[in-house]
């Protein structure tokens, strides 16, 4: 039952095969395992030129040879990884940078090929043979001399990434809309001045990468790639975007640099939009309708255009984390940009602004925010409640969710109905949601960025700047829920009652609960936070002061679907305990700026969580059970007090992104880092450390190193100015060898 069987090879090192640079390498160590690929010296005559310069053998290594044909069961299984049952038809062929000019017909040979690399050569045109390779699920071609493919490429039923880029392509052909199942699609760096109508088609396709083109228009149809999560069109000739752009409902980041474009969309529908980059165009105005229809920004890049002002409608924007607008024409920031909790980055260079002193625009993001809060406070002492109803033409119906200025909802409001029926305690006097809350002067107002260069910042005051004079008192009082009834209560004596999302009401709405059989005072759950819930999938609650957050919050919040959870610029001493019932869909938890002094071990139930954000708390160490978070991919534990990196943390085989600067870090662990082999970005400035290993330059995975603000005397200051290229280029000179 042996039957012909391939050549024997270890399947493990048959899966991939690369062209080697010379007939010499292709020489095994072991005489046992060549697979006899070497160049003949003088090839045997054939109808079809040997143009490719690849060894024949290449395109027959799937079938038996006649040793193999001659050989019986028994020198079949003299070695257990030469049996025929451990041998495996090559799926991955790797043919890049071999300076090839053709490629033969008897690639069709290969039909268990998976993927095909030829990437870096000298192709001008491919084989329509390629179109037999059913199976092919990854083509790349980039960087030859193409400009059109065989039409019979575009038949792979299977085909699911295709790299076109850096070639001589004109256009892409319309059959390109065949390719039912493509999710990548990279044409970047070409000249292509259009797109054909029926891309539209490519329903599956959730990256599409074309920068460096000559595209002047983007066709209707776009819009029907609904699955679209990345669109890079940067250094191209548009004008404008589709006006339905909103229909992209899963687009997460959006490049637009280098363009022409002179107005942007209000993105109504693109509600999962985290990025947006629009740098270098000729954009003259920020729509106000699309900061309140991008719940979830986090980036956006407006530098080099021609903005002459910002809304106040920005901060709306909550979740922002970087607000680039350096090179513009504006003259004056709005107040509300301070309302921000998570803006840990506003660059505004290369602007007449007339209203800050320059002395505290070079101070940085931090020095500017609180400017632009201390001035809010003083506005609204001047002008009083009647004059805090709008705020620059701000309207404060939509900064209240939909409330008016008498409190009531506007009928066209979702869940209005109830508000109708019973009587609104939710009238706010603040020209911006966070003013309400920063009334009570609790503690100094502050964000993440510490003011490094700000002549009033010193380490000393850093230290303190996050802890409360009652922060020992609090602890002590061991009832949490207690000090949550008795801030709620003083919230109402002092004015300021419904500035969060419960409220106590008689016999009103309560999550969980049949009011026919309670009478007494409870804590009620608004049916608008319901809808945003729903509507937005997060639950986020800045700016309150908070010492505490009830448990029905966190079941509320799981039955409507939240998987971000922001309790970002409150008085939070520990994780709350509501939190477990969301173990199972938590995705992003965002806890900075609190008084948190340790993590439960309960954060091991986190099996979904991608993102964590704990800078700015009293941290010094984090649980063992930390390194069991296997999907986390981004960990912020920045302005803490760690004195080391915690040995759960590298234990943490996914994350990507690592940020631990302000600190007290002493040493680095280069052991541990290696255990990490995703890490991509380390952010240890402003810390302690007093030396950097040598074999720390070996971890070629870190492509973003920052080391500035610590002590040690090597690699120097003018090295770190250079980047994570020549830091660690350095670092690998410096190993004894």
């Amino acid at each position: 039952m042996c039957g012909p069987y391939p050549r024997r090879r270890r399947y493990y090192q048959i899966r991939e095969f690369q062209m080697a640079s010379s007939a010499d390498e292709l020489e095994s160590e072991d005489a046992e395992d060549e697979l006899e690929l070497e160049l003949d010296d003088d090839p045997p005559p054939s109808s079809e030129p040997r143009t490719d310069s690849l060894p024949g053998r290449l395109y027959d290594i799937n079938d038996a040879d006649e040793d193999s044909k001659a050989a019986n069961l028994e020198k079949l299984t003299m070695k257990e990884e030469d049996a025929w049952w451990n041998q495996v038809p090559l799926n991955n062929l790797d043919l890049s940078s071999n300076a090839l000019t053709h490629l033969s017909s008897k690639i069709e040979n290969l039909a268990s090929l998976t993927v095909l690399t030829l990437h870096d050569n000298a192709l001008v045109e491919l084989p329509p043979e390629i179109g037999k390779l059913e199976k092919l699920m990854r083509l790349n071609v980039s960087h030859n001399k193409l400009s059109h493919l065989p039409r019979e490429i575009y038949s792979l039923p299977d085909l699911r990434h295709l790299n076109i880029s850096y070639n001589e392509f004109k256009e892409l052909d319309p059959d390109i809309s065949d390719l039912h199942m493509l999710e990548f699609l990279d044409g970047g760096h070409n000249n292509i001045q259009s797109l054909p109508g029926g891309i539209g088609f490519l329903v599956r396709l959730t990256t599409l990468l074309l920068p460096y083109n000559h595209i002047k228009e983007l066709p209707p149809d776009l819009v029907n790639m609904r699955s679209l999560q990345k669109i890079e069109l940067e250094q191209n000739d548009l004008i404008g975007l589709p006006d339905d752009m909103g229909l992209l409902r899963k687009l997460e980041c959006l490049y637009l640099q280098h363009n022409d474009i002179l107005e942007l969309p209000d993105f109504e529908g693109n509600e999962s939009l985290n990025e947006l980059h629009a740098s270098n165009n000729f954009i003259k105005t920020i729509p106000k309708s699309m900061c309140s229809n991008l719940p979830h920004l986090k980036i956006l890049d407006l530098r080099d255009n021609k903005i002459t002002e910002l809304p106040d409608e920005l901060c709306l924007l909550r979740n922002l984390t970087r607000l680039d607008v350096s090179n513009n024409s504006i003259s004056v920031l709005p107040v509300t940009l301070s309302s921000l909790a998570h803006l840990i980055s506003l660059q505004v260079d290369g602007n007449p602004i007339k209203t800050i002193r320059r002395d505290i625009l070079q101070c940085g993001t931090t020095r500017i925010l609180k400017t632009l809060h201390e001035r809010a406070m003083a506005n609204k002492e001047e002008g009083g409640s009647d004059a805090a109803s709008t705020s620059g033409g701000i309207s404060v119906t939509r900064l209240r969710g939909g409330h008016t200025d008498t409190g009531d909802i506007p009928e066209n409001f979702p869940d209005s109905s109830y508000s109708n029926q019973q009587p609104s305690q939710f009238g706010c006097r603040c020209p911006y949601p966070c003013q309400q809350h920063m009334q009570q002067n609790v503690q100094p107002f502050c964000v993440y960025e510490p003011l490094r260069n700000c002549p009033e910042y010193d380490r000393e005051t850093q230290g303190h700047i996050y802890e409360p004079e009652s922060y020992e008192q609090q602890h002590q009082s061991g009832n949490m829920a207690n000090l949550f009834m008795k801030q709620q209560e003083q919230r109402r004596s002092s004015g300021y009652h419904n500035s969060y999302m419960y409220q106590q009401q008689q016999e009103q709405y309560v999550y969980g609960q049949d009011n026919s059989h309670h009478s007494t005072n409870r804590m009620a759950v608004h049916p608008r936070w319901v809808y945003k819930l729903r509507h937005t999938r997060t639950l986020a609650v800045n700016l309150e002061q908070l010492t505490e957050v009830p448990e029905q919050v966190f079941q509320l919040a799981k039955e409507e679907g939240v998987h971000v959870v922001d309790f970002a610029r409150n008085q939070l001493s520990t994780l709350p305990n509501g939190l477990q019932h969301m173990r199972e869909q938590l995705t992003e938890l965002v806890l900075s700026n609190n008084l948190i002094g340790h993590v439960p071990q309960f954060i091991s139930q986190f099996t979904r969580i991608s993102y964590m954000n704990l800078s700015n708390n009293l941290l010094n160490d984090l649980p063992k059970e930390f390194g069991v978070l296997v999907t986390l991919r981004e960990l912020n534990v920045a302005n803490n007090r760690f004195q080391f990196i915690p040995n759960g943390i590298y234990e943490l085989q996914g994350l990507e992104i690592f940020i631990a600067s302000e600190n007290h870090i002493k040493q680095l662990n280069v052991s541990g880092l290696q255990c990490m082999p995703r890490l991509t970005t380390l952010d240890l400035r402003n810390n302690d450390i007093d030396n950097v290993p040598p074999i720390l330059g070996n971890l070629t995975n870190i492509t973003h190193l920052e080391l500035v603000g610590n002590p040690f005397r090597q690699p120097r200051h003018q090295i770190l100015m250079k980047g994570t290229e020549a830091i660690m280029s350095y670092l690998r000179d410096r190993i004894p060898t």
